[in-house]
């Protein structure tokens, strides 16, 4: 095969959709053409926003064999993996931590395949091609490190070999056995916490409001009015501006209507509550809600338990409901453990960071292992 080459673009619409879209696992909504292009078009990825697009490629005699996400980022926000700790010790002594490059899936904190590549290309000898091309940028343009967020576990493996760090998380999702329907998954819990579940399912009726799931096919303009203004409310309750605009979900709504899933509350024929999810080949991705008022067991119908209903009607393994959210646990969401990978430039912050990621997964462990014994299921 000719040498390959490592070409940087500053935007998705660089590189035709059929082509990005022929490696990646369009299955994983998250890593499409439509979505990123989506983010970026929108304007909810952009310079202003602190998100510079600068994707990598990777070709041989002008066929595309990988490519990787990437972003020069100048803050923190939208990572769900934190490393503002990281960023004040810079400051401390006198250094900048900014700008950064990352690979990631803007404001998503899902595990998913960072770098994609057609079948017959081996993927360490890519991976330690694009990280050398990111050391040089790195040096270039006086960029402090290279963060990979939320990698499959095979290639935060490789990222390790290569000399990375990884850092540990945990999130909690819910997995498939498979059940015959909701009541059947019940049957697997202890009695407690199976009268608990019910009596919550049960306060949705009896405070009058319906449930309602629909495809995204079959939204109206409307209703994606409506739910952009449960999305917008739930920042604004905490006096912040939502990450995405409306335009992003337009996007979404025009081209990969066949990935989202919206669910709505309904009370007095009006909408209460909304929460919007992306939908895999073998995985429900809950990802936005919002609500106008607090009603008992609203959150947890709407984001959790229609998601275990459609999972178990369609046949999904497993349901990823986001970050955090140790009130999942006791509604049967398992802990598991999530990676991100980090290059940094500098060896004597390198040598810190990572004396202090090492006594960080011991408590990471610990506390996935504490939040195991919390489970509901019977002994």
């Amino acid at each position: 095969m000719t040498k390959m080459e490592v070409k940087q673009i500053d935007s998705i619409a660089q590189v035709s959709c059929g082509a990005w879209n022929g490696l990646v696992e369009t299955d994983y909504p998250f890593l499409r053409h439509e979505f990123l292009a989506a983010l970026e078009q929108s304007g909810s990825v952009s310079v202003q926003t602190g998100w510079r697009p600068a994707h990598l490629l990777v070709t041989a005699d002008g066929e595309l064999l990988a490519c990787m996400p990437l972003y020069v980022k100048q803050h923190s926000w939208g990572e769900y993996v934190f490393d503002q700790q990281w960023a004040q010790a810079y400051q401390q002594y006198g250094y900048p931590y900014y700008p950064k490059l990352l690979t990631a899936i803007p404001f998503t904190p899902c595990q998913g395949v960072r770098i994609a590549m057609k079948p017959a290309v081996d993927l360490l000898e890519v991976t330690s091609l694009l990280l050398e091309y990111i050391k040089q940028l790195a040096v270039r343009a006086g960029i402090s490190s290279w963060h990979c967020l939320f990698p499959v576990g095979r290639q935060a493996e490789n990222l390790q070999a290569l000399g990375l760090f990884i850092r540990q998380g945990v999130q909690f999702q819910w997995f498939n056995q498979p059940y015959r329907d909701f009541d059947d998954y019940l049957q697997t819990l202890s009695a407690g916490k199976r009268k608990m579940l019910r009596r919550e399912r049960r306060r949705i009726s009896e405070q009058g409001i319906r449930i309602l799931q629909i495809a995204g096919p079959n939204v109206s303009e409307q209703q994606w009015r409506v739910f952009y203004r449960f999305y917008r409310l739930t920042y604004l309750k905490h006096g912040a501006q939502p990450y995405l605009n409306p335009a992003f979900f337009q996007q979404l709504a025009a081209k990969m209507p066949e990935q989202l899933l919206l669910v709505f509350a309904v009370k007095d024929e009006n909408y209460i509550a909304a929460a919007l999810s992306l939908v895999g080949a073998d995985c429900l991705y809950g990802r936005y809600w919002g609500c106008d008022e607090e009603y008992h067991s609203l959150h947890f119908e709407v984001c959790y338990y229609q998601g275990i209903d459609y999972c178990i009607a369609h046949g999904l393994n497993r349901f990823d409901s986001g970050a955090q959210g140790e009130h999942k646990i006791a509604r049967g969401f398992r802990p598991v453990t999530t990676y991100s990978a980090h290059w940094i430039r500098d060896e004597r912050f390198a040598a810190a960071i990572a004396r202090s990621v090492a006594r960080e997964q011991q408590q990471v462990e610990a506390y996935k292992q504490d939040a195991a014994n919390y489970l509901p299921f019977k002994q």
